[in-house]
């Protein structure tokens, strides 16, 4: 032992889905097969149109470092992305290229908020939202959304929450796959904007809904902070590559925060991201894709039981109630991968207070995946009788 200092900010709670992911790859190696339920990341390859502009920029490009705040022709494209999907006008001056979602988030907190500040998230919610703050020492308040809210996030809940410097929201919302409609995000953006409560809207699964498109809360509030992500509609997660749409205050700050935390989103995943737009029709198949696994699991789960499921309205997971089957989420994950090769998610990951009543379902994979699971689990549903 060293007897060296190590910084308190490190003792947060660890990524659970990424001891899952771990433990079912052990299972792999070992010779054992596993369907893949736990990754929260589309089971497919970036587009065509990413990899070949990936691939010209390699042969063409010196790919050395870009601006802060990413390339020109990307940014633009984001603008045009805005108009297209919401008839919202912005300007490329407010986008800022991140390194993925979980840059920007980071950026984002360190520019909104200062330590002690209370900044409030639901529970459920992704995890990183809160061990993110927790290292940052801001105070975090969660906010219970239950079945009885359809685990929808309202103004009056957040207004009982009392005095805040932030609110974090995600619609459609990780591990729920809850929408917030246009009307409900324009009255929380609106509520928050007023109050002086700076509203961070996490934008990374739009795209991917089944009836209704998301909406994005730069529409209703001229102060929210959207981040958004190439991960999930665009299926390049292993890209690493995301974006801020900023109110004008924060543009100068974040740049430089930008400036001297990475320096620049990787420079050949930008000429990527601007490929991809050239490959919807492929993307739109990807959520197709989508529909069809959602709706295997909505129809074959309640056959193994599980039938007390949060409204999947967009996202690509399923957040089950398994409380009848265990008051342990994390033990029944491990028992599904030991007996059924099948990798789930605790909700002990999602909600520390209730989340060991919960399991969330993936959907990204593919359709036999969706068929195999749920086959799988019926069956041991019988055993279990």
């Amino acid at each position: 032992m060293s007897g060296l200092k190590v910084s308190e900010r490190a003792d947060i709670a660890p990524f659970f889905v990424m001891e899952m992911m771990r433990a079912a790859a052990d299972r792999e190696a070992a010779g054992g097969d596993v369907v893949h339920m736990e990754v929260g990341q589309p089971s497919t390859p970036a587009p065509a149109g990413a990899r070949a502009a990936a691939k010209a920029a390699i042969d063409n490009d010196v790919l050395g470092y870009t601006s802060a705040v990413g390339i020109e022709p990307l940014r633009t494209r984001l603008v045009h992305h805005y108009a297209d999907w919401y008839g919202h006008d912005t300007e490329a001056d407010r986008i800022i290229v991140t390194q993925g979602a979980s840059g920007a988030f980071t950026l984002a907190f360190l520019a909104c908020f200062e330590a002690g500040d209370r900044v409030a998230v639901t529970a459920p919610g992704y995890p990183c939202y809160r061990n993110t703050l927790e290292a940052l020492d801001i105070e975090v308040v969660e906010i219970a959304v239950t079945p009885e809210s359809g685990f929808r996030l309202t103004a009056d809940m957040v207004e009982s929450a009392g005095a805040l410097d932030g609110l974090v929201v995600a619609s459609p919302a990780n591990p729920t796959g809850t929408m917030l409609m246009a009307d409900e995000l324009g009255r929380l953006a609106r509520r928050c904007h007023g109050a002086g409560v700076r509203l961070i809207s996490d934008e990374i699964y739009h795209g991917i809904s089944y009836d209704t498109p998301a909406a994005t809360a730069a529409a209703s509030s001229p102060s929210a902070v959207v981040v958004n992500s190439f991960s999930k509609y665009f299926s390049m997660t292993g890209w690493r590559l995301g974006w801020l749409l900023l109110p004008p205050d924060l543009v100068s700050p974040v740049e430089r925060l930008a400036q001297n935390a990475t320096i620049a989103a990787a420079t050949v995943s930008q000429h990527a991201a601007l490929g991809g737009f050239d490959s919807i029709d492929e993307l739109e198949a990807n959520v197709a894709r989508y529909r069809t696994n959602r709706q295997i699991l909505l129809d074959g789960l309640p056959a193994a039981g599980i039938d007390r499921i949060a409204p999947p309205d967009g996202a690509f997971y399923i957040y089950a109630n398994v409380d009848h089957l265990t008051d342990d989420s994390a033990d029944l994950a491990a028992t599904w991968l030991a007996e059924l090769g099948i990798a789930t998610t605790p909700g002990i990951d999602f909600d520390p207070a209730e989340g060991h009543r919960y399991i969330r379902f993936s959907f990204a994979g593919s359709n036999d995946d969706m068929i195999q699971t749920v086959e799988r689990l019926t069956a041991w549903a019988k055993q279990q009788q």
